[in-house]
Parts: C-alpha cells; structure tokens; sequence
C-alpha cells in the first residue's frame, strides 16, 4: 500500500502539489519499500536455507535452488524493461533498457545470499546457522562502509557504464543517480534481511519469541539513534557527504526502522490482527511481483488511469484506491487460477546427508 501510494502521487499530482507538505509526506513513506522488499527477500531465504539444512539437504544443491530463484527474477526483470521501452518506444530511449532498477537488485541479491549462504555452511545446522548470521552482519557492514567511494573516487570507471550502473547507479549520465537501485548500498537489506531471518532460529529466539522481538525492536531504535548522533559529529569519514543517498548513517538508520517494522508485524500477529480469515496486505504479498509489475504501467505507463502531473490530491487519491482494489482483485484472481491449475510435484532436491552435516 506504501508503494501504491508513493508511485501514484508523483505520477498524478500536479508540479506544484508536489512542493506542498503532504507530498513530502509521500516521498519520506516512499523510502521504505524498496529497502522493505529486499529485506523481506533476505528474510525468506534464510527462512528456506535454514528449513533445508533442517532436511539434511546439502549445502551446494540449498545454494543452487537460491541462486536459480534469482536468475529468474533477474530475466523477469530484464523482461520488464524491454516491456517497457516497447510499450513507450516513440519517446523512451533505448537506454532506459539497461537501467538498474529493484527487480534487478533483488535478483542479483538473491544471487549473492546463495553464495554466502555456500561458502558459510558448517559441520552442523547450528554452526551454519551461526556462520550464515555473521557473515550477514559482516557483507553489510562491509557494503555499507565502500558505498561512498564507489560513488565518488573508487568509481569503477573501466566498466561500460551498464556495468558500472549495477555498482553505483551511474546509468549513461557519468554520475551515480540516487532514483536508481545499485548494489551499493541496495543489496544491504538483503543481508540485513537474511540476518534477522537465520536470527529467528537463534535459541533465545525460540525460547521467548515475545522478548526476542521486544529486544529487536530496541535494537532497530538504537541503530536509529546510534544514526542520528553520527550524523551530528563535527567530523567526516568521507570527502563527500551524502546522508541521504550513499552515507552509511542513512543506511542504519534505515535498517533500524526495517527492525522496527519487523517487531510490529510480530506484535499485529500476536494479537490476531494478521490472523483474520482475509488480510488484503496478506494477500497482496502473495503475489507481489505480479502486482509490482501490473500497476506500474497503470500509474507511470501509457495505461495510466489519470492524466499523469495534472491532478488533485483528492483525484489522484481516488485513483490510489482504484488502483489499490485493481491490484487485490487481481492477486486473488491470480491465487484461485494457481490453486486450480498447478499440480505439485516432488521435484525438489532430495536429502544426501544428516542434518548434523549441513554445510
């Protein structure tokens, strides 16, 4: 609904709506998203990689299923922009093909949390476990700290620039563009994501899951706050600050939130209230990547269901809520026409060791 709303404001509301106080509203909702949707992949393969270390499944065939996952979604998302650029030929440039935008991201994120999750199997499902956790931490700490000089001195300028657009979003315009989605800082929240899913296996996790959340919760605050004091020393890490797009302060503050956010939806199930017979949200989620790609031609495409930068915030809100009832309709539609027609197979790979031997 977040994403609804953000896309559907800047598409539709008239330029000068766009100054007024609820527009920036809209954008400061519209920075949670993106970093929610990687998160929540980082969150699920940890969820699958644990269930299957569980099985005994070994360590190369876990990696292989993860990265096949974002392969696909890595052709889905190239398939998207040449839909794109088909569908606006007369006026998109050619260029616009390559661009760096989340499906790509998530793929290649997904891709790397399958190696990580390879190269830090162990002799057992808890020391994987373990092992998989750390170097999550470490894999963002790390992104988070280079993401700077990437944008700015250790540009890879050797790469073509659809290359070099996947490391710091530089595109075709020779200078990293902040409304693009590159690796650095992106796929962070992949890894924080994979993090906090391995840490719901933890035994202080399983032994109280209402203090586990309660404390992570905190933990979200404090990197809010931990945030905020950095970005109020005098000093400077690098030459050129940048909070709100590259800096590692923005990143944790980020992340912070993402905690935070996690510990709500605990605290909205515990209570029953995700727990009803039908949860529109729920059952958006189901099927998020067919919604994400449908509404952007209804919003941005030349399908937009308004006049794109002429409306009123009370027109371009009744075309949020069409929209928003358009895309739940459709999921269910999508999630009944899946329940009738796919048969399920045991095609998975089949267990070739203990689980005490899940590396």
């Amino acid at each position: 609904m977040v994403m609804f709303q953000a896309h559907c404001y800047a598409s539709w509301l008239t330029p000068a709506l766009k100054e007024s106080q609820f527009s920036r509203l809209s954008l400061l909702l519209a920075t949670l998203p993106a970093p929610l949707f990687l998160f929540l992949a980082g969150v699920s393969v940890a969820l699958i990689t644990e269930k299957l270390r569980e099985k005994g499944i070994a360590r190369k065939l876990v990696a292989k299923q993860t990265i096949r996952r974002g392969a696909e979604i890595f052709g889905l998302g190239l398939l998207f922009r040449v839909q794109e650029y088909a569908l606006g030929f007369k006026w998109v440039p050619w260029t616009d093909m390559l661009r760096v935008d989340i499906l790509n991201t998530l793929a290649l994120s997904i891709i790397l949390l399958g190696i990580l999750c390879w190269l830090a199997g162990g002799e057992t499902v808890e020391i994987a476990r373990r092992r998989s956790l750390s170097a999550a931490v470490g894999a963002t700490v790390l992104i988070a700290m280079v993401t700077p000089p990437l944008w700015t001195s250790w540009r890879p300028k050797f790469l073509p620039w659809p290359l070099e657009s996947y490391i710091n979003g530089v595109h075709n315009f020779n200078v990293p563009q902040h409304w693009l989605f590159p690796l650095f800082p992106w796929c962070a929240f992949a890894f924080v994501g994979l993090a906090a899913g391995f840490s719901l296996f933890t035994e202080t996790a399983r032994k109280d899951e209402s203090r586990f959340f309660l404390r992570t919760g905190g933990v979200g605050a404090g990197a809010i706050v931990l945030s905020l004091l950095f970005e109020a020393l005098p000093g400077r890490l690098y030459a050129t600050h940048d909070f709100w797009h590259s800096d590692p302060e923005f990143l944790l503050l980020r992340c912070g939130v993402l905690l935070i956010v996690m510990s709500l939806a605990y605290a909205w199930c515990n209570l029953g209230w995700g727990q009803k017979e039908f949860s529109p949200l729920i059952q958006l989620g189901k099927t998020s990547l067919l919604v994400y790609w449908v509404h952007i031609e209804f919003v941005y495409g030349i399908l937009s269901i308004l006049p794109k930068h002429q409306c009123s915030i009370g027109k371009a809100t009744i075309g949020l809520s069409v929209i928003f009832l358009s895309m739940l309709a459709l999921s269910m539609w999508r999630t009944a026409a899946k329940g009738k027609s796919v048969k399920v197979f045991a095609t998975g790979p089949r267990p070739t060791m203990t689980a005490q031997a899940a590396g």
